[in-house]
């Protein structure tokens, strides 16, 4: 199934601490914890068949958006997120360094 990405809409859901976008009835999400001033984005799952056709990116833009307004340093546990900020230099500013 084709996915309209310019039609996908994301939601912040706190009271699961995840992102989310719901395709044809199906959860794609992100997951993370928030403490303090600091999120850790833990995992990044879509189904399969919606897979390569952007909906991770648009998730985790989605929360990197989220983590700029708020101020919160970023911790990429998933390899998706990490990935992602590398190839968008732009959110590079929000990663937590120790």
């Amino acid at each position: 199934m084709q996915v309209e990405l310019d039609q996908l809409e994301v939601f912040h859901n706190p009271a699961e601490n995840r992102f989310e976008a719901w395709i044809d009835g199906r959860l794609a999400k992100l997951d993370y914890m928030e403490d303090g001033n600091t999120i850790v984005m833990m995992h990044v799952g879509v189904p399969y068949e919606f897979r390569g056709q952007g909906v991770a990116g648009k998730i985790t833009q989605a929360a990197l958006e989220y983590a700029k307004e708020k101020s919160l340093r970023v911790i990429p546990m998933c390899s998706y997120v990490a990935a992602y900020i590398r190839r968008n230099p732009r959110y590079g500013g929000l990663l937590h360094h120790k």
